[in-house]
């Protein structure tokens, strides 16, 4: 099992004819993923990676049953795909743009949510079910299928724990990159009872960085509501202050917004904090039930 996408996921990408719609495209189908077709308006009839391109999301997903869309279109036309993908009955849209101003993000964000769609993203990497599906940029050949759940702000810092985990033995349920920007549309606090929920997932490694608060309201509900173990990692520790670190979210704006304060926060809630990425194998050991001590048939270091 898993969270968000599965094998029943169908996938059209708005944006299939341009240079990164039409690469990932093909690095998706490799992955198993079920691409249906695409979507770039003013080309409708044309093909790509074999897929049937519509000239508008909801003749796509009328004609092919599409329930997730992946956006690859440049940041001026993103808020018309969000809002084009809002008016049809798609449950998933991972955006990938990045540069999307904040404006244009709040009008798409909620017209998604008064049509019952989630949003991934946007600036993100997308969703990975390990073995399974991937909607999105993530590089196919670090993951493992196993049964440790990833969530990340960071897109190149997920792919080195996991790639981290995977050199451990350690296989992944679900990881999913929500983006940097200061508004997006999924967040820790939506997955978290996704993974309690998931029998698939028996921890989560949570990967944050300077800025707001979403690390911490989310290690305050693991607390109180779930029975799954986590460990995390705050990127930030050097960044100087009044500096924004890459993400558009990734400014502090007070004392307990810094990565020092962020550790020490969620290592006070026993959640432990790995100073360097190399270091979340071995927190994972310490922490993961005795019968997940093997994952996808591989010994976890320490287990």
């Amino acid at each position: 099992m898993s969270i968000l996408i599965d094998n029943n996921t169908k996938v059209i990408i708005q944006g299939i004819t341009g240079r990164d719609g039409a690469f990932h495209a093909e690095k998706m189908q490799a992955y198993g993923t079920n691409i249906v077709g695409g979507v770039t308006p003013g080309k409708g009839g044309e093909t790509v990676s074999g897929q049937p391109v519509f000239n508008t999301v909801a003749e796509a997903v009328k004609e092919t049953g599409a329930n997730t869309s992946v956006i690859f279109v440049p940041a001026r036309f993103a808020k018309q795909a969000l809002l084009e993908a809002a008016a049809s009955p798609l449950k998933l849209v991972v955006c990938v743009t990045e540069g999307i101003p904040t404006l244009d993000v709040l009008e798409a964000y909620e017209a998604l949510k008064q049509n019952g769609t989630r949003l991934v993203g946007p600036n993100c990497p997308g969703v990975t079910s390990a073995g399974i599906c991937k909607v999105g940029i993530m590089p196919s050949q670090i993951f493992k299928p196993g049964r440790i759940g990833v969530m990340s702000r960071s897109g190149t810092l997920t792919y080195e724990i996991v790639w981290a985990m995977t050199s451990g033995g350690m296989g992944q349920s679900t990881c999913v990159g929500i983006g940097g920007d200061p508004v997006i549309g999924t967040r820790y606090l939506d997955l978290l009872p996704m993974f309690e929920a998931d029998p698939d997932t028996d921890a989560i490694v949570m990967v944050g960085e300077i800025g707001g608060q979403d690390e911490i309201v989310a290690a305050n509900y693991l607390r109180q509501n779930m029975t799954k173990p986590m460990v995390a990692f705050i990127a930030g520790l050097t960044a100087p202050p009044g500096k924004r670190m890459g993400h558009a979210g990734a400014l502090v704006g007070g004392e307990d917004e810094t990565a020092a304060s962020k550790i020490k926060k969620l290592e006070s809630l026993g959640i432990p904090v790995a100073r360097v990425t190399s270091d979340i194998p071995r927190l994972l050991a310490e922490i993961m039930p005795v019968q997940s001590n093997l994952v996808s048939g591989v010994p976890i270091p320490g287990g």
